[in-house]
């Protein structure tokens, strides 16, 4: 299976500045998801990874250890609209697959990449994928930073939300999990490039701006998510000085 990963890199980040060019080990952030995803590349499993920078500093260290990446511009509204520019820049065709991984995931599961890919190409009515993975505390199906995802009978998303859902009308005691486990959803997107292309054009949807999540415009639209369900909890990103440290000593920087 031939796709691409894209892994969109911006300085600006306001909880830790230069984020995609933090030390760890020795080498810039960025490269080391860049590093992690390509780590399962094989003749069975050809990807293709590339970072989109809006700086020439990212591109200069990204290059400096042999990783593919291109300059986008500074001003996009979303990360969306940066991978659709990277996919022109690329030149990939419409009919081909990306798959969005944030470039602060040093820790990211690479197989879980590759299964966001697959079941792309395994789900022809999806013009998107994602992942997800069974919420088993209680405190977590009820924290609204955690998205909940409720799937069909086919795997394709009904809804994503920060509420607790699926809701169990008659609780059969305290804090009472819904059976089967509810879903925690992870912030992996496979893409159809003909699709990305067009998501940034589409109108913002009344539940997107609701809820302060951006795949419900897909769903409103009419677009269908298929969801990986994977069998536990990705690696811990890197969102402040905090995490950034307990990753370093992970990689015993």
């Amino acid at each position: 299976m031939n796709f691409t990963v894209l892994i969109p890199a911006r300085l600006g980040s306001t909880r830790l500045p230069n984020k995609p060019l933090a030390d760890i080990g020795g080498v810039p952030m960025v490269v080391r998801v860049a590093q992690r995803v390509l780590s399962i590349a094989s003749p069975a499993n050809q990807m293709r990874v590339v970072v989109a920078g809006d700086s020439p500093e990212i591109i200069s260290a990204c290059k400096a250890h042999g990783i593919e990446a291109v300059l986008t511009r500074t001003d996009h509204p979303s990360g969306s609209d940066r991978l659709a520019e990277a996919c022109q820049i690329l030149g990939l065709k419409d009919d081909e697959i990306v798959v969005n991984v944030q470039g602060d995931e040093p820790l990211i599961d690479p197989t879980l990449v590759h299964a966001v890919a697959q079941l792309l190409t395994q789900q022809a009515l999806a013009s998107m994928s994602t992942a997800a993975h069974a919420i088993e505390d209680w405190t977590e199906f009820t924290n609204p930073n955690v998205v909940k995802v409720v799937v069909d009978g086919q795997g394709l998303a009904l809804y994503f939300s920060r509420a607790p859902i699926p809701h169990r009308r008659d609780q059969p005691s305290a804090n009472a999990l819904p059976s089967p486990a509810p879903l925690r959803h992870i912030g992996i997107y496979g893409y159809r490039v003909g699709f990305l292309r067009q998501f940034p054009t589409l109108p913002q949807a009344p539940i997107e701006v609701t809820e302060a999540l951006e795949q419900l415009r897909a769903m409103w639209h009419g677009h269908r998510i298929a969801v990986f369900v994977s069998a536990q909890a990705p690696g811990p990103g890197v969102d402040t000085a905090e995490d950034l440290e307990r990753v370093r000593r992970l990689f015993g920087s």
